[in-house]
């Protein structure tokens, strides 16, 4: 068991949306300002079924250090399939697709990255994703292959992605369930911290939005009702 200085969890309120908005601006001004200044509000795919945000906020004061947007493909296609078709071997599987990665500059920065990715395995595990897909800029993408994701179509490099203003992104993606086998066998370092090490301060299984016991087919981790309510008064 390992504690953390910062808990990671499912964003279930106004407020918690608001500190994950926050962060996700300020990181994304660091590199592309212009971009940034449109994210200073909630999305509209932030209150779609089928989407989950993840919030790392301090113990030590409750700030937002990082943030993560899940998308699944449960309800509609993901929002990279806006900007290229996916190939039917991967169309056709439970896909999770994460956006809008964004965390602090200060210098526990790093850990915070690795954390949300560890968090969004974890929600994929358990939400039952087949595969992991994300969209990365160079050099983001480079930590990707670090982790031994895959470009979905090796001979097109980087495609302009609508969702992120036009800019060039390599799409990839990692298979969840062979994902620990591929880690074993490449030693890889983060293996233990991912998967064998228990985080008690990582919390991000989803849970039913009434008392039924319907499958996670039927579920949506996000929104809440009351998010969705609150969605128009914010943007006017």
């Amino acid at each position: 068991m390992e504690r953390l200085p910062f808990s990671v969890r499912l964003v279930s309120s106004m407020e918690d949306l608001m500190k994950a908005v926050h962060i996700r601006q300020a990181a994304y001004a660091r590199h592309l300002p212009e971009f940034a200044k449109t994210l200073g509000l909630p999305e509209t795919a932030d209150y779609e079924d089928g989407v989950a945000i993840l919030l790392a906020e301090s113990h030590l004061d409750g700030s937002p250090l990082g943030t993560m947007r899940v998308q699944t493909n449960r309800f509609k296609p993901l929002t990279l399939e806006q900007s290229l078709e996916l190939p039917d071997w991967l169309r056709h599987q439970t896909l999770a697709e994460a956006t809008r990665l964004g965390v602090t500059n200060d210098k526990v920065g790093r850990l915070v990255t690795t954390v949300l990715f560890k968090a969004f395995f974890q929600y994929c595990l358990g939400t039952g994703i087949d595969w992991m897909v994300i969209t990365a800029r160079t050099p983001v993408d480079r930590q990707y292959e670090r982790l031994l994701f895959e470009d979905v179509y090796p001979d097109r490099g980087y495609i302009p992605m609508r969702h992120v203003n036009n800019l060039p992104h390599r799409v990839m993606c990692l298979n969840v369930h062979s994902a620990h086998t591929l880690w074993q066998a490449a030693r890889h370092p983060l293996l233990p911290f991912i998967c064998y090490t228990n985080h008690p301060d990582v919390q991000v299984q989803p849970v039913a939005q009434d008392s039924g016991f319907g499958s996670l087919d039927s579920m949506s981790a996000l929104p809440f009702t009351q998010l969705r309510a609150n969605a128009s008064a914010l943007a006017s």
